[in-house]
């Protein structure tokens, strides 16, 4: 495989987080309907039906630009794409061939450290089609036509991908920008993003090899599996002096291998022509400047935040992938509470996501209460409560959210601070344990760690272990 040149390119099929449909009144979420309750005249192709463009949709593809690193067009439109399938009852789909509403753009990435730039090629507005299922065993297929119409924007990147891990990072990135700024839900299982690849293999690296796409991947991994195999698949053919097939291919994840589908269409297949129905989309400076006031912060600078304020890039990734952990640390940054983002981050990413993984619970159901959060963080910088106990409080206020002070009380979390009270406690352990004491003042300070115990556990654990180390130490010194 050495001695051959991948080439990769990915198209990204994003679903926008729309109330209705494209092109009609018909809801947007499908995800627990009942097949064929979420369609109208439009989306069934009905003669005479005439589409009405999402205002939203066109909002939601403005904002898409700028997480893309671009601008929209000022002008663009729809053409029919024309195939016949079961699922597209009008035998054409509303896409955008010709002027498309994104051109350029980019998406960075890191590998291993070094960061590299993969150039976006153009992102267009169209409809999906419908779904069609096919019963193991049967002799029919099944329809169901709530997706028909879903509005969805199709992001094409260059090709400049040439590795596995690079495509993975570049879907992870691509992934991150559509959630976050609010473009998609980007719930990769019930597939509002869904990734397609084409990668070709060449022994002449200033030519590109015959290329596969491999369609509807739903996760990260399945992108850098797919593109694994298919560049061995390809470099062995060559190896053998055999050609690689221009087609469309499918991935099954269970073998964790591509499977041949159909030979693949080019451009003309599709009899494209532009839509009669639908007029040029016209944009102004007003209209995007609108689109764009509640512009949020993208990854890459809420990453570049975390960095300065020291979390771990695991604990950091860890909050970028889930949204309303993203959420806390943007409301932080916007306070005056930056000393308390650090300790909050290693909370989200570290306690509260083993929570989540180990029940039921989801962080959208979490109590996020920013005043609980940061009061928490401060008794601990205060030493009113240990880490531990704070953990403890972490979870049982994110969970119910009631005011930490309280639960700190109710569950007797309250560390003994006071000097006075503290001192005295030290000193009667010091009264009874003459041996130890005197191998601190010789210089044993493994002895320390005995005489801290001896008070935690005169203190019923309330003590703050920093504070009675201390005190130990100037006692003895």
């Amino acid at each position: 495989m050495s001695s051959y040149t991948p080439t990769i390119g990915i198209e990204c099929h994003v679903q926008l987080k729309t109330k209705t449909k494209l092109f009609s009144s018909a809801s947007n979420d499908a995800r627990e309907a009942p097949p064929n309750t979420l369609i109208s005249h439009v989306c069934l192709g009905m003669p005479g039906a005439l589409p009405v463009l999402n205002r939203r949709a066109v909002e939601l593809a403005i904002i898409a630009s700028f997480a893309l690193n671009t601008k929209p067009q000022k002008i663009s439109s729809f053409d029919r794409k024309h195939y016949f399938y079961p699922d597209l009852p009008k035998g054409y789909q509303i896409s955008q061939l010709y002027k498309p509403i994104i051109l350029g753009g980019y998406v960075d990435i890191t590998i291993n450290g070094k960061e590299r730039r993969i150039g976006i090629t153009r992102a267009h507005l169209e409809e999906d089609a419908g779904k069609s299922t096919h019963p193991a065993g049967k002799e029919y297929s099944l329809v169901d036509l709530n997706r028909a119409g879903t509005p969805l924007l199709e992001i094409v990147s260059e090709p400049e991908i040439h590795s596995p891990e690079e495509a993975k990072a570049y879907a992870r990135e691509l992934y991150l920008a559509m959630k976050h700024s609010g473009v998609s839900d980007a719930d990769l299982y019930y597939g509002n993003m869904r990734f397609d690849v084409n990668v070709s293999v060449s022994d002449n690296p200033g030519k590109l090899g015959e290329r596969t796409e491999t369609k509807n991947l739903n996760s990260f991994r399945s992108v850098e599996k797919a593109v694994e195999y298919e560049i061995k698949r390809q470099s062995d053919l060559l190896e053998k002096g055999e050609r690689v097939v221009q087609e469309t291919r499918g991935w099954d994840d269970a073998k964790q291998k591509t499977f041949s589908q159909r030979s693949k269409e080019d451009a003309h297949d599709y009899r494209y022509m532009p839509d009669p129905d639908i007029p040029p989309i016209v944009l102004d400076e007003t209209f995007i400047n609108s689109a764009l006031r509640d512009m949020p912060l993208m990854p890459k600078d809420l990453r570049k935040q975390l960095i300065e304020v020291g979390l771990e890039p695991s604990s950091i990734e860890t909050i970028l992938d889930n949204l309303p952990a993203s959420e806390v640390i943007k409301q932080l940054f916007t306070t005056d509470n930056l000393g308390h983002v650090k300790r909050i981050g290693q909370w989200l990413a570290g306690e509260t996501q083993a929570m989540i993984g180990n029940t039921d619970n989801t962080w959208e159901k979490l109590v996020f209460n920013i005043d609980h959060l940061v009061a928490l963080s401060q008794m601990v910088a205060d030493n009113k409560v240990s880490s531990t106990g704070a953990k403890v409080i972490l979870l049982e206020s994110l969970n119910t959210g009631v005011d930490p002070h309280k639960i700190a009380s109710e569950k007797d979390l309250l560390q003994v601070s006071d000097m006075s009270e503290l001192d005295e406690i030290v000193s009667n352990v010091l009264a009874n344990n003459l041996q130890a004491s005197e191998d601190v003042r010789n210089g044993e300070l493994k002895a320390i760690g005995f005489l801290v115990g001896q008070v935690m556990k005169e203190s019923r654990g309330k003590a703050n272990p920093e504070l009675v180390k201390n005190i130990i130490k100037e006692k003895l010194s």
